[in-house]
């Protein structure tokens, strides 16, 4: 990988200088969606399938950006100096804008770059190429400039990125997920204070399978910031009765207690998915240090369910290869993962049944829906590094 990244760099940018190649992971997240912006808890995991660069420092203050994803586009230039974000420059809008922070942040950045990229994260997949792509500049940016950032600042300043220069108003967990990666483990994290814990996934005689709808979806153009203001707006109502900070801080039973102070039918729905999810997730992970990987299962389960009906996130095309993974033989557990409205689902299928299941679900959804969807068998991996 790391020649043919540094043969197209050539081709496209020419030849000298110092060249240096980096990779950032993609990330699914096993249990605890959309609950990261209401406190709650999450368990996502890094990738070892996601995100490669390479690059060199320039003399002057010029950006030139190149993906091999996206070649049609060209180069996409712009300049260290006056950084907004332009629809024309299109995916390139994301490293730029965290350049932009680190600037905003007071990161001097006085030197342009030549960059190229390539991920093989099946885009708009809801594997967070997005998030992947920033964790991956800002990392870069930390090493040729030398600036001293710890791997939690990155993801904050990576999702300050996304929420202020992109407009999509995303939680912290999947820049968190990116650049706190380690193999094998994935990550118990209160999105209310960034504690986390690392809990190591024993998958004895079974793999992760992704499954990608390959419905295309835009976060930005999504109901992703409608849901976001219901759950604001239903916990402001609560906060009326309630000493509460975030939907996070309620059990179940206190949610059923409260619930009736929500004026709206639809926000207590979208408040009952993220308190219920934010304690399955809690549930999934003592399940998991118990070695009880049934219980997990059936959690994600639930969890694709409340995304279903309480959330309604999910459409025809992630219900399709959900309900058709759990007919399955071998299968533990399958939900929807990520933002919703079309990207991918995670399921923990048993090793003597993966086959007959991209086989079956496959070709089940490809009736019903009409094209194929397409399945990957994933590891854990870990953060960003320099190859």
């Amino acid at each position: 990988m790391k020649e043919q990244l540094l043969q197209k760099f050539n081709e496209i940018f020419g030849s000298g200088g110092e060249v240096q190649v980096y990779f950032a992971p993609g990330r699914v997240n096993l249990i605890g969606e959309h609950t990261d912006y209401n406190g709650g808890h999450v368990f996502p995991c890094a990738l070892t399938i996601g995100t490669y660069a390479a690059v060199r420092k320039r003399e002057d203050k010029t950006l030139r950006f190149y993906s091999m994803n996206f070649d049609h586009l060209g180069v996409i230039t712009s300049s260290v100096e006056g950084l907004t974000k332009k629809q024309e420059d299109d995916w390139a809008n994301y490293p730029k804008g965290v350049i932009w922070a680190l600037k905003h942040r007071g990161y001097v950045i006085d030197q342009g770059m030549d960059i190229l990229y390539f991920g093989n994260i099946p885009n708009a997949s809801g594997l967070s190429s997005s998030a992947s792509l920033e964790v991956l500049t800002g990392y870069i940016l930390k090493e040729l400039f030398g600036f001293h950032l710890y791997m939690i600042e990155l993801a904050l300043i990576s999702q300050f990125a996304e929420n202020k220069f992109i407009g999509v108003n995303c939680g912290i967990m999947d820049q968190f997920a990116v650049a706190m990666g380690k193999k094998d483990n994935a990550i118990f994290l209160d999105t209310s204070n960034l504690a986390c814990e690392y809990a190591p996934i024993k998958l004895e005689n079974a793999r992760i399978v992704i499954a990608s709808s390959n419905k295309k979806r835009g976060l930005g153009d999504s109901k992703y910031n409608e849901r976001r203001s219901e759950c604001e707006e239903a916990l402001k109502e609560l906060q009326a009765v309630l000493d509460i900070a975030t939907l996070g801080d309620l059990s179940e039973e206190e949610f059923e207690k409260h619930k009736d102070v929500i004026a709206d039918p639809v926000r207590i729905k979208r408040a009952k998915h993220a308190v219920y999810e934010n304690q399955r997730t809690i549930k999934a992970v003592e399940a998991l240090k118990a070695n009880n990987i049934t219980e997990f299962g059936e959690l994600m389960n639930a969890s694709h369910v409340s995304l279903r009906d309480d959330y309604e996130v999910t459409g025809i095309e992630l219900d399709t290869l959900v309900e058709a993974a759990w007919q399955q033989k071998g299968v533990i557990g399958s939900r929807m993962t990520g933002a919703g409205f079309g990207g991918c689902t995670v399921s923990i299928v048993k090793n003597d049944c993966v086959q007959d299941f991209i086989d079956n679900v496959g070709n089940t959804y490809e009736e019903k829906i009409g094209y194929k969807a397409d399945f990957y068998v994933v590891d854990i991996g870990n953060g960003p590094s320099r190859i």
